[in-house]
């Protein structure tokens, strides 16, 4: 069994609401060698999917103190710090909250964080945020739509950085260049969903997700892939942010398109974990589309308030990290 590590969603409601839902962790990545056969490939580019534990994290401010180093998380609804952080700023406690992860519902305590600012932008604002242990977050927190709405994110991969800037509203959705690709999306509880996405001809549902490092896929797109799998199919461990686990059936999927982008083999974590259910994506195939995949590109661009996505492809013959 292999397992895999990476923070994901979390979906929170105060204490006594009905649960939503929350997503996984996954632990001790896979080798390459052993796990992803070489020649993935997005629209012909072949490409090196490795699963490198890489996090790439921005710096906040805390009081004007920091910086300190939080994952973007755009499949994650709240903002979160770790505990250790949270005891080191002596941050106030702001009262429990109901987490449904991917293995259990849990209350859990929160902070409440002052003058919490994104230092590439500046703001100031108070919010309350649920406190975890930083071995599950993997950082000493996470940055989740709450504070990344009306803005963009812009992961560059050939420098190894992730920025935050705010978002102006664009009159025109051409490319900015002949290597960009744009997509489109549709946004629900301030997540962006991509409707233009398919597997082979059948329309599926992607979800962009800079919080996990492998791509997940749900019940009714397994359903769907059915016997057209590449490779053997292997299990993988689940971690949830509270320390619970559960299992996966991990495997190579061919010909997934994301508007204009084709994977020729994807490799995608099949589970019906709960944020599925929380955006209503268990009925029809869905995709929460991990670091693994975006790693594929040049620089990838998340814009909520323009509701769109900009993938810039890889140049000729080259090998992005993964």
């Amino acid at each position: 069994m292999i397992g895999i590590a990476r923070p994901l969603l979390l979906l929170l409601l105060p204490l006594g609401a009905v649960a939503d839902a929350g997503q996984p962790l996954l632990q001790d990545p896979p080798t390459a060698q052993d796990q992803i056969p070489a020649g993935t490939g997005v629209d012909g580019a072949l490409l090196d999917f490795q699963m490198i534990d890489e996090r790439l994290t921005v710096p906040v401010a805390v009081g004007g103190r920091g910086p300190y180093n939080f994952i973007i998380d755009t499949g994650a609804e709240r903002t979160v710090i770790s505990r250790e952080l949270a005891g080191t700023l002596q941050l106030a406690p702001g009262g429990s909250v109901n987490l449904t992860s991917m293995t259990e519902r849990s209350p859990v305590d929160t902070v409440i964080i002052p003058e919490f600012a994104i230092q590439s932008i500046g703001d100031r604002h108070t919010i309350q945020a649920p406190a975890l242990l930083q071995q599950n977050l993997g950082a000493q927190g996470l940055l989740g739509i709450d504070t990344l709405a009306g803005h963009k994110v812009a992961i560059d991969f050939e420098s190894g950085r992730m920025t935050v800037a705010r978002s102006a509203r664009r009159s025109s959705r051409t490319p900015a260049s002949r290597d960009e690709i744009v997509v489109t999306a549709r946004s629900r509880y301030g997540q962006l969903i991509v409707t233009d996405a398919y597997y082979g001809s059948t329309r599926i549902q992607v979800v962009l997700d800079t919080g996990s490092q492998v791509s997940m896929g749900n019940g009714a797109f397994r359903r769907l892939v059915g016997r057209r799998l590449r490779g053997a199919i292997q299990t993988i461990k689940l971690t949830s942010v509270t320390g619970g686990q559960a299992e996966a059936d991990y495997a190579l999927v061919p010909n997934v398109h994301v508007g204009n982008v084709r994977f020729q083999l994807l490799p995608v974590a099949f589970a019906d974990v709960a944020p599925f259910e929380r955006f209503g994506l268990t009925r029809r195939p869905a995709l929460l589309l991990g670091m693994d995949a975006l790693r594929s590109f040049r620089h990838v661009e998340i814009d909520f308030a323009n509701r769109e996505v900009r993938f810039r492809m890889p140049r000729p013959g080259h090998l992005p990290r993964i």
